[in-house]
């Protein structure tokens, strides 16, 4: 994980998976529901979904642009932590390297700072979770 910007989260993760195969697992909502958490996660701009974070809470998010197999953005946590999850991919040698940013924590609040913190130290296992689940699913 790196940390450019204090207010974001930066990871990666190689995915021995073509870029087709991993974009099913961030936009598929079964499969999203295998490695983070259930929700109908789409890949259409505009589109509005709750993220069921168990203990978390459901989370509203938004889709905010799409390129097939290469990014998905969405606002995550509407109206109480407001930030922004992007995911890029990018085809490396037979995989994927996976890229996430999530940032716009606001450091002032409590509740930004913890939760950048939590994420902070969670988001490497999540993207490990992908993996996981693309070796075990029929994709």
């Amino acid at each position: 994980m790196t940390t450019d910007d204090p207010a974001a989260i930066h990871c990666d993760q190689f995915i021995a998976h073509p870029p087709a195969t991993v974009w099913k697992a961030l936009t598929d909502p079964e499969l999203h529901a295998r490695w983070w958490a259930a929700g109908d996660v789409r890949p259409v701009v505009g589109h509005r979904f709750t993220l069921d974070m168990g203990q978390w809470g459901q989370q509203p998010c938004e889709v905010l642009d799409v390129e097939p197999e290469r990014l998905l953005r969405y606002s995550f946590a509407s109206g109480t932590l407001d930030t922004t999850i992007t995911w890029r991919l990018e085809p490396e040698g037979t995989g994927t390297r996976l890229f996430l940013e999530h940032s716009g924590f606001d450091l002032d609040s409590p509740l930004g700072r913890a939760a950048l913190d939590g994420m902070g130290s969670g988001w490497p296992d999540v993207l490990r979770g992908i993996e996981r689940v693309m070796t075990s699913a029929d994709c």
